[in-house]
């Protein structure tokens, strides 16, 4: 006796709920995760080099809470901005690249 199997992968769930890549639903919630992404990547790497956020502030320029609030989803953060945090806060090198 074989049973259907109910689970849908993640791009076939985002097309039930949130429509089709190029709707405005949807591109809204890539966007979305893509902020997500960053502030995620933030934390990860300020905790790699063993630093608050208070101190990746002092370094980048700016407050602890504008940090909080960008590795919590809460702040969009500016690419000038993200260029500072990465490269002056983190000592890395931001790369960024373009798909068409």
């Amino acid at each position: 006796m074989s049973k259907k199997s109910n689970t849908m992968n993640l791009d076939e769930f985002k097309n039930k709920h949130f429509g089709k890549v190029g709707t405005s639903k949807r591109d809204e919630l890539e966007a979305g995760y893509e902020n997500f992404k960053i502030g995620a990547l933030i934390h990860e790497a300020r905790l790699e080099k063993g630093l608050t956020q208070e101190q990746l502030a002092e370094k980048v320029g700016t407050t602890k809470s504008y940090i909080s609030k960008i590795e919590n989803n809460i702040k969009e953060v500016r690419l000038s901005t993200l260029k500072k945090i990465v490269e002056l806060g983190l000592g890395g090198q931001l790369d960024l690249s373009i798909k068409l």
